[in-house]
């Protein structure tokens, strides 16, 4: 198995950074919109949907290495929520192409 260095690493914790506050951005300056257009959805589908998996997946991680610490200081929730929830929310509940983290019945 090949070993992750750590360009990788650093590489995975910037996308879970910045891809994690993509949606709370999102969500207090953009308006909603009713109907995201067919390019936005193919880039949603494309390129959006892939990056914010790779982000939930290495919050997961960075949550579960940080675990222990973040138990210690009482944070665990709030730990939860930044590094695993909001970028799942984008990821998994967002309609295509829309911006907001909302399902499209939620509208």
């Amino acid at each position: 198995m090949k070993r992750v260095g750590l360009g990788g690493i650093f590489t995975v914790l910037a996308l879970v950074v910045l891809l994690g506050s993509t949606p709370a951005m999102a969500q207090s300056n953009q308006s909603l919109e009713a109907r995201p257009s067919g390019g936005a959805m193919v880039a949603d589908a494309l390129i959006a949907r892939p990056l914010l998996a790779v982000a939930t997946l290495g919050g997961t991680a960075v949550f579960l290495v940080s675990l222990p610490f973040t138990a210690l200081g009482g944070n665990v929730d709030s730990a939860a929520e930044t590094l695993i929830k909001t970028p799942a929310e984008a990821t998994f509940r967002r309609c295509l192409g829309c911006k907001v983290s909302r399902r499209a019945d939620e509208f």
